[in-house]
């Protein structure tokens, strides 16, 4: 493809928006031809995001004012609820990744009962993909909607999935506690989200009822073959972002955390943004802030029989937008690292 492709973003005032244009920025085959802010409309980008005030962006724009024959792909960063209409709507020669939570959950009548309002468009999610890159690869390279997957469910499921499918683990009493930043809650105004709510203190939040928790049993379940429900329980931490996963599993007969280890650094030998650590070495989200890669490990417990397996990945980028990148590389024939390979910052 000699001329770049032309990208739009729905819903570019939020933090994953953000993260998409800081992202493309240095991709050199796209350019940024629509943003879009209902609430800010005709607002330069830069007034909303200064760090990124130096790049040559249109002016934010309302969805309905978009220029579709100047789009050929889109990253929908829409909040939950309102993203079915709007592709359903969109020509379909645009390829389209979506970042909400709109069609990853695959049954329709799951989707009602998990986000409490019918599925809009339930024609539309029988063609859709679910985009954990590393899992579904050839699946998004055919795709023309690929649902980019949440936050949590990223770095929980690439270290459960490949072990489910070996026959390494159990698939009962599966525990993830996870955390994360505070930007996985959106940039819109909360009380629970603001300074005084949150420094100084760590709380769980949708305990045994977080919508995650169907997403990421979808992709068990894929993996095991049978039915998988697991237990999932996040926590809120004063940080801005990152997610840090401690995931608890029985093992199969025989099987040790050795065993674990070296099952998912063959899996993910060939892969780019996923690093299975030595023995021994724990992760942390420092260790990932602002990159797309994921960490894993495996841990023996002192209870006999069971795993402690850990998982970190930024929440922003691997997690969502970094992510939605790598999807549209693969869905559009470019190598799938092109823009992604920022390091780490630290400290």
């Amino acid at each position: 493809m000699s001329e770049k492709t032309r990208v739009a973003i729905l819903g570019a005032s939020g933090y994953t928006g953000a993260e998409l244009v800081r992202l493309l920025a240095l991709h050199p085959h796209v350019r940024i031809t629509a943003l879009t802010a209902d609430r800010r409309a005709g607002k330069e980008f830069a007034d909303v995001f200064p760090h990124l005030g130096g790049l040559d962006l249109p002016t934010l724009t309302a969805i309905d004012e978009v220029k579709w024959d100047d789009v050929d792909f889109v990253f929908c960063a829409l909040p939950h609820g309102t993203t079915q209409d709007v592709i359903a709507g969109l020509p379909e020669r645009i390829k389209v990744c979506d970042l909400s939570a709109d069609f990853r959950l695959k049954d329709t009548a799951l989707y009602e009962q998990v986000y409490g309002a019918p599925h809009k468009a339930p024609e539309l999610q029988k063609s859709v993909v679910y985009g954990l890159t590393e899992m579904y690869r050839e699946q998004v390279r055919a795709a023309r909607i690929v649902a980019n997957p949440g936050c949590y469910p990223t770095g929980i499921q690439l270290a459960l999935m490949p072990l489910l499918k070996a026959g390494l683990i159990e698939a009962e009493g599966i525990i993830a506690d996870a955390k994360s930043g505070v930007t996985g809650a959106g940039r819109g105004p909360k009380e629970g989200t603001l300074y005084a709510e949150v420094t100084e203190g760590i709380h769980p939040y949708g305990v045994g009822t977080h919508r995650h928790g169907p997403e990421i049993d979808q992709g068990l379940t894929d993996a095991a073959g049978r039915s998988v429900v697991s237990t999932f329980t996040p926590h809120l931490m004063p940080m801005a972002r990152g997610i840090l996963a401690t995931i608890y599993v029985q093992t199969a007969k025989g099987a040790t955390a050795d065993d674990l280890r070296a099952h998912l650094s063959e899996t993910f030998s060939a892969e780019p943004f996923v690093r299975v650590l030595k023995e021994g070495q724990v992760p942390a989200t420092r260790h990932v802030r602002g990159s797309n890669f994921v960490l894993l490990n495996a841990f023996p417990d002192r209870v006999p029989g069971r795993c402690i397996l850990t998982a970190v990945e930024d929440n922003l980028v691997k997690g969502a937008s970094g992510q939605a990148v790598q999807n549209m590389n693969v869905m559009l024939g470019f190598d799938e690292t092109t823009g992604l390979m920022q390091q780490p910052m630290f400290p």
